[in-house]
């Protein structure tokens, strides 16, 4: 697989002014918002269509595993798409298709066919999938590059923001407190998915219409497969880090409610236990906002290291622990994930130059992480328990706390060696 992609280099116009920059960023912490949104509504909607389609972990998994197999299937055009059409039109693009899989929710509904919510899944994550393509770098570009990883960090604690907001509206959309879920009908999910097809649509209409500053520079031929910027260490390295905290993040959201449904942690119905998942993606909120500020002063790759082996601690004591203990330090977890992801990509892009948006595209396949280790999450699930199955995660956090300590270190590996 070697597709080219074109993308403009991550410098802005210089006749583009500050207040224009700020402007572009306001206007995409909206997006970060919307996809942190649509992402969290996953770990509301995996046990209502467990309980519903009387599936399995593994079987439950499939969400995010067709949620998140996107990005691996469609970094790499959409990269090339927006390397084409520019960064603004690749945002309404995304924004439109993310929107056609929402509207797929009510025909799946209808119909009751598990395999259909998976298909319009697909559908919806691909459209995200065109918009993190785009606005990623996008965000990196607006300002000076010592300064990026606050800057996307920033902008990551909007997305922090949409996906505490989620659980609450999904658990009262979606989940009824005390009501049983009624086997083969899965209606409830028709109402939120068409309002946030509303929105999209809004977001798409908006975007088309706003005048944001041009990314220009050097146009580079990339192919995200081979090619010099897999010669940077700290960029094979990163990916594979963008591959493990993603899916470390993603495998304990998805398990929260069926872990606080069980008896020896909280016992608690599944409408109550998912509004719970707010204080998860709400760490990770409050972490981002504070990491901004922090890695200003102290270096990213200290803080990742630092929270990652926090993490690792955490989840150990969720496993060996019951009770609301157990409970308590999961959801502190996501503290702990909130700096994660935009320092491991910018540390992952530094040094790359005019191999950056290579770099980018790489980083964007290595969100695949999402789709394949909750999916090991479910099976170790159905093999020896769901709190033993929170091994998993722990040994994806030891990985990124070496990619703080050692791996993120800039090395060029010279060819032949």
């Amino acid at each position: 697989m070697a597709l080219s992609m074109q993308q403009e280099s991550a410098q802005a116009q210089p006749s583009s002014s500050g207040g224009n920059y700020r402007f572009a960023l306001v206007a995409l912490t909206s997006l970060f918002f919307m996809w942190g949104f649509i992402t969290c509504l996953n770990d509301i909607l995996i046990p209502y269509l467990k309980g519903t389609f009387e599936l399995n972990y593994t079987q439950a998994m499939l969400v995010q595993f067709c949620f998140f197999s996107a990005y691996f299937i469609v970094s790499l055009p959409a990269g090339n798409l927006v390397g084409r059409i520019g960064y603004q039109k690749g945002i309404v693009l995304g924004l439109a298709v993310a929107c056609v899989g929402c509207l797929l929710f009510y025909p799946a509904a209808s119909s009751g066919v598990y395999a259909l919510f998976l298909i319009a899944l697909f559908v919806l994550a691909a459209g995200v999938t065109v918009l993190q393509v785009a606005a990623n770098p996008y965000v990196s570009a607006l300002g000076p590059q010592e300064t990026a990883p606050a800057r996307l960090t920033m902008t990551q604690a909007f997305n922090s923001l949409g996906t505490t907001v989620a659980p609450f509206f999904g658990s009262i959309l979606i989940f009824t407190e005390g009501a049983e879920v009624i086997k083969g009908d899965a209606s409830a999910t028709q109402v939120p998915y068409l309002m946030l097809a509303g929105a999209l649509l809004l977001l798409a209409g908006i975007f088309a219409k706003l005048t944001l500053p041009k990314l220009s520079g050097q146009t580079v031929g990339v192919d995200a497969v081979s090619g010099s910027a897999w010669r940077h260490r700290n960029l094979t390295l990163g990916a594979l880090g963008i591959f493990v905290y993603v899916g470390a993040e993603v495998a304990i959201g998805s398990t929260l409610v069926n872990f606080f449904n069980q008896e020896n942690i909280a016992n608690m119905h599944e409408a109550q236990a998912a509004k719970y998942i707010a204080y998860y993606w709400g760490g990770a909120m409050v972490g981002r906002f504070i990491g901004a500020l922090v890695m200003q002063k102290i270096s990213g790759r200290t803080v990742l290291a630092f929270n990652a082996v926090s993490a690792f601690a955490l989840v150990l004591i969720s496993v060996f622990f019951d009770g609301y203990l157990a409970m308590w330090a999961i959801l502190a977890v996501g503290l702990c994930n909130s700096v994660m992801f935009p320092t491991i990509f910018s540390l992952a892009l530094n040094g790359l130059g005019k191999h950056t948006a290579q770099g980018s595209g790489i980083l964007c396949l290595a969100i695949v992480g999402g789709a394949i280790i909750p999916l090991l999450q479910g099976m170790l699930a159905d093999g020896i328990g769901l709190q033993w199955s929170f091994l998993l995660p722990a040994l994806c956090y030891v990985y990124i706390a070496y990619y703080g300590l050692k791996g993120a270190t800039p090395a060029v590996i010279e060819s032949g060696k």
